[in-house]
Formats: structure tokens, C-alpha cells, sequence
């Protein structure tokens, strides 16, 4: 699994070793003390929002940023440190562009043909083939990119990286041009076309959908480097810090006081976590509630009423007012069909309790 944690020397299983590195942009450093490893066979999303530094380290890695700190090193040969930088070309990584970077003078096989020119003819060829059958874009090749639609480009472009079978695919926010059902549904196509692959990837995203549907492992970053790296389970039900925690996910933070090992006093009644938290008790701590953790019960102790729906398909996504004037998200089942106005009864069902302390038992907030 691919790791944050700095190494003195690369590991024997690992493929792309970052170390520490610094980028600098117009003066400005916005990649600051960055650190990851990524293994044979990995796929590797880097999440944040839009100006974390995410792009740029990808292009560091790439080799079309220079870096003014640490080493960007591959099978164990260092291909950047300061004043060094190994040419992009050299460095045997294919590229998936969020605007496709097809030729468009060149129909669907012959873009897929165009970074195997040094090999013969009938070896092009087959290839070619290949990869154009892998992405299900054979029927297709005749045709130009301007006849394909979004999502079918998408494909190709990814059939182009794959061709010259490098070490390692770059993905820079592949998806993020595409409709909302085509992003979701192509994200884990291409992921099932890496993994029969066997290739490592790394994919910047802004999305924590296309993160989490792509990634192994998902590094979490903020003001140029990494908050949290863990599974996707992981950052969901038991993020590290208030960003991570607010970043992933949707839901509402509450006041509270712990009152033992695994409840909390809030506003709206005692909190019971089958998580247990550390802090002496008494300690405030800001509590957080995800729509998973207020579910309809009939019999449930919390009556809200209906301000915001949102139809998911599957489930609602309620936005429930307290009489307290409290908002808090609950999803329910799409056949729990309430009005706007309408009153609802919840209970909370939170197993895996998100909590910080503001403030040490009797103290003052830091």
C-alpha cells in the first residue's frame, strides 16, 4: 500500500519514491514537504481542492516541474532533485490528460500507434489492437477524435498511455470534463482496465467519488502536502483532523461533552459511539453527524422537519430542521418519500462517532 511516511532508501516493492520534496510556483512554494510511496500494481489517487498543489506534483513526477527540495526517484534511480530533472520522455510514464490531448488529423488507431513509431510495423499493429479491444474502442478506430463523444475519448487516451506499456499512468483530472454518471461509471472502467493490466497509476482528482472508486489508497492534501493517507474506509469513519474531516463527505458538526469513554452530551441528547475516545472526561469536542448516522425510525426519539430533499436514486438525501432550528442530513431510503414541511422521526445511529476536542476538560479552547 502506498505510504506518506519519508524513507532514507526506497523500498525493493516499490516503484515511484517522493521524498520530501518542495515545488515552487512564480516564487511561491505550493508543494512543501511531500513524501509518498507507491507500489507494483498500485493505483494512487491524490485528493484535495482545486490550488492544494496536487497538479503540480503530479507534473513534478512527471518531469515538467523542476523540484527545489528532496528526490523523485523510479525503480531506484533518482530522475529529480535539485538541479537535476530527467526528461519526461526518458522516464518511461504514460499521461491521461483531463482534455484527452488527442491529434485530431489522426483518426482513433493511428493516435494509439503514435508513441510505438520505433517498433516494426506488424508489432504496431498488434498492439494497437490490443489495446483498442482492452478500453472496447476497436469498432471505433477508423474515426476521428471530433466523432467520438467525451467518455470515448477518454478511452482512447487511455489506450494511447497504456501502448507503450510504461512503468507508471498519470492521470490529471481524467474525468472531470465528463457528466456526472458517465464520470462515475468510466472511473471504475478504467480502473478494472488497470488493474487487468497490472499497471501502477497515480490520478489527481478534486473529487473524492473518482478518488475513492479509483484508489487503493487515497492521499488527502492541503496547502501542498499530505493530511492523511489511508484507505478510503478509513478517511471517511476515522479522519485524522477537522479538514479531512469536513473535506470527505457531507454532514453537520454539533458541541458536546464527554461524559465517558464513548458518550457524548450534545444538544440534541447523549451520543453512545461504540468508538471509544481517550480525552478525560468532560472535554468539549466538536461532534460530527453524517447523513448515514441519522437513519428513519418510527419509534426514534429526534422529530425533525423536512427543509431540503435531494432524490439520489436509491436514497433522499434530507435536509431535517430540529425544533431548536438545528439542520441536520439524513438519508433515507428513496421509498421514505417526504414532503418538504413534513415532519419525520430519526434516532441516531452513529458506530463510527467522528469527534475533536476544542478544549481540555475545564480548560480554554486552544
Amino acid at each position: 500500500m502506498a505510504s506518506a511516511e519519508p524513507r532514507s532508501a526506497p523500498r525493493a516493492d516499490g516503484l515511484l519514491h517522493v521524498k520530501t520534496i518542495e515545488c515552487r510556483y512564480q516564487g511561491t512554494t505550493v508543494v512543501r514537504n511531500l513524501s509518498i510511496t507507491v507500489d507494483d500494481g498500485e493505483i494512487f489517487s491524490l485528493l484535495g481542492p482545486s490550488g492544494c498543489g496536487k497538479t503540480t506534483a503530479l507534473r513534478a513526477i512527471a518531469g515538467f516541474e523542476p523540484v527545489y527540495h528532496g528526490t523523485i526517484s523510479i525503480r531506484g534511480e533518482v530522475v529529480s532533485r535539485p538541479g537535476y530533472i530527467l526528461a519526461p520522455e526518458r522516464r518511461r510514464l504514460g499521461m491521461v490528460f483531463q482534455d484527452y490531448a488527442l491529434f485530431p488529423h489522426l483518426n482513433i488507431y493511428d493516435n494509439v500507434c503514435f508513441g510505438l513509431h520505433k517498433l516494426e510495423r506488424k508489432q504496431r499493429h498488434e498492439i494497437a489492437e490490443q489495446m483498442l479491444e482492452l478500453v472496447g474502442m476497436q469498432t471505433m478506430k477508423k474515426r476521428f477524435p471530433h466523432e467520438l463523444s467525451g467518455g470515448q475519448q477518454q478511452r482512447v487516451s487511455l489506450a494511447r498511455a497504456l501502448a507503450p506499456r510504461p512503468e507508471l499512468i498519470l492521470l490529471d483530472e481524467p474525468f472531470s470534463s465528463l457528466d456526472v454518471s458517465l464520470r462515475e461509471r468510466l472511473s471504475i472502467e478504467v480502473r478494472n482496465i488497470l488493474k487487468q493490466q497490472q499497471t501502477t497509476a497515480i490520478i489527481v482528482t478534486h473529487d473524492q467519488y473518482e478518488a475513492f472508486a479509483m484508489g487503493d489508497a487515497v492521499g488527502v492534501m492541503k496547502e501542498g502536502t499530505i493530511v492523511q493517507l489511508d484507505t478510503p474506509y478509513n478517511l471517511y469513519h476515522e479522519p485524522q483532523n477537522r479538514f479531512v474531516a469536513e473535506f470527505i463527505g457531507q454532514g453537520r458538526f454539533l458541541n458536546g461533552t464527554l461524559l465517558g469513554p464513548n458518550q457524548i452530551e450534545t444538544e440534541i441528547g447523549i451520543i453512545t459511539s461504540e468508538k471509544k475516545f481517550l480525552h478525560p472526561k468532560g472535554t468539549a469536542l466538536d461532534v460530527l453527524l453524517r447523513p448515514d448516522d441519522l437513519v428513519p425510525d418510527d419509534k426514534g426519539d429526534l422529530v425533525a422537519q423536512v427543509v431540503q430533499k435531494a432524490f439520489k436514486g436509491a436514497e433522499i438525501l434530507y435536509t431535517l430542521q430540529l425544533p431548536s432550528g438545528l439542520t441536520l442530513l439524513s438519508l433515507f431510503p428513496s421509498h421514505h418519500n417526504h414532503e418538504i414541511g413534513e415532519r419525520v422521526t430519526v434516532r441516531i445511529a452513529a458506530k463510527h462517532l467522528v469527534a475533536f476536542a476544542t478544549r481540555p476538560a475545564g480548560g480554554n479552547a486552544e
